[in-house]
């Protein structure tokens, strides 16, 4: 099988690899970057847990390939952290709400949960849940997860 070689900024650094080009976004994040935040799930698209932003917009990793994001910037629960490793606001407020139990989840949830946010989607209870419907919790955590997203809303 043939290689290509990619080129991806990853949370904010430059990275180049021969790829093959079946490879998943979250296996080269995964397996490659050892980026284990991200999580594999269902492997088919409908749980989010590998939920990154491509370029600031959602994505399913296990759906994407690695060659489709080459060129563009790829950020993972890993890369929201902010300064001198302070959590980002979102993964704060996941803290403060009980909005995480057994974590494997949570890191597909807060990238949604970003992006709902800067997509302007959380303006309501019901317009977090509408869009963070791709996102599931196996431990039922939706109320608390809705209430941290919420929080970081009303405060941005």
């Amino acid at each position: 099988m043939s290689t290509y070689d990619w080129t991806c900024m990853v949370n904010g650094e430059e990275v180049r690899l021969a790829l093959d080009p079946r490879e998943s976004l979250l296996d080269v994040l995964r397996e490659r970057f050892l980026l284990t935040g991200t999580k594999k799930g269902c492997d088919q698209g409908h749980c989010g847990a590998c939920t990154v932003h491509v370029e600031g917009r959602r994505v399913v990793s296990c759906l994407t390939l690695a060659l489709q994001v080459d060129g563009r910037a790829v950020t993972t629960i890993e890369g929201v952290t902010g300064e001198n490793g302070a959590l980002h606001p979102l993964q704060q407020s996941f803290i403060d709400n009980d909005a995480l139990q057994c974590g494997f989840c949570t890191p597909g949830q807060i990238m949604s949960g970003i992006a709902c946010i800067a997509e302007g989607h959380a303006t309501s209870d019901d317009e977090i849940r509408e869009y963070m419907s791709g996102n599931l919790c196996r431990c039922g955590a939706y109320r608390s997860i809705v209430a941290a997203v919420r929080q970081v809303a009303d405060e941005a």
